[in-house]
């Protein structure tokens, strides 16, 4: 059992939990995940670490609310048990000194780019960062990452807030004026394709964090299975962060749509039952 100690809610779909798992704050590196599983009949949820405190014994998890499961997780509150909360998952970003650092962050991807930065600031990197999101409402954490970043860009599509684009465009602008050494990338699968393809053509390493289909987290099922280098990985063990000039974003785009469709109706029942449990209940 995981005891969630805090709950926000950062957007309408966007919620924060800071849960009680001091073992796993002890271990915890940037770039690792955990997988969640809040009920003996429920899916098992890979989400990447947002922030840790091993002296709080604490480990913070964001995520968004786009299907019955992580819909259900969100209604979970403050003082409520999890019931399985495994982790650390996957292998940390590697720390060190690269120089200058551009770290991108679009939608939820804010969350799990925030503790790379933190880190390699902390190294004595040169970090510029940028975060994006579609409009204004679904920015979140801008304080958290002007605070790890020597230079932070926020954009959003429609341009209620911060600079009118996508992250790609002031990517491209401060790759054309400035040396940049490394980029980290996480957010949308499209955006890393985007940010690794514009890298790509200027020689410059790029860091992406990929979130596939997955179920064990352990590497036993092969479900997270990537094409990296045009050999197969296992997200859960070779990731999640990989070089994202290596890595089939055309054929991980494809194996994401694999269950939309189960996911819709899991979802439509799954209100359903809501609503016939809310009936009983005002009628009785």
């Amino acid at each position: 059992m995981a005891k969630i100690l805090v709950k926000e809610v950062l957007t309408p779909q966007i919620k924060l939990m800071v849960v009680d798992v001091p073992r796993i704050a002890r271990k915890a590196k940037p770039g690792q995940f955990v997988v969640v599983r809040f009920h003996e009949q429920g899916e098992r949820i890979p989400l990447t670490i947002a922030d840790f405190d091993p002296d709080a014994g604490t480990v913070t998890i964001i995520f968004q609310e786009v299907g019955k499961s992580t819909v259900h997780l969100g209604e979970m509150e403050e003082g409520d048990d999890i019931l399985d909360f495994v982790g650390p998952l996957g292998r940390e970003i590697e720390e060190k000194n690269f120089g200058h650092v551009v770290c991108v962050g679009g939608g939820v991807g804010i969350a799990p780019v925030y503790p790379k930065a933190r880190a390699l600031k902390m190294l004595g990197n040169f970090v510029t960062s940028i975060i994006g999101a579609r409009t204004a409402d679904l920015i979140f954490w801008e304080k958290e990452m002007r605070s790890v970043s020597d230079v932070l860009h926020v954009t959003t599509d429609d341009g209620t807030y911060g600079e009118k684009g996508f992250v790609t465009q002031v990517l491209e602008n401060t790759l054309k004026k400035d040396t940049v050494d490394l980029v980290v990338a996480v957010g949308p699968l499209i955006m890393m394709k985007m940010v690794s393809l514009l890298t790509k053509k200027l020689g410059i390493p790029t860091l992406v964090s990929l979130n596939p289909i997955m179920v064990d987290g352990t590497g036993m099922c092969g479900c997270c299975r990537v094409t990296v280098g045009e050999k197969c990985k296992f997200t859960c063990v070779d990731g999640p962060v990989f070089d994202g000039h290596q890595v089939d974003y055309d054929e991980l785009l494809a194996r994401q749509r694999t269950y939309l469709d189960e996911e819709q109706r899991a979802m439509e029942v799954w209100r359903m039952k809501k609503a016939e449990e809310e009936t009983i209940r005002v009628t009785k």
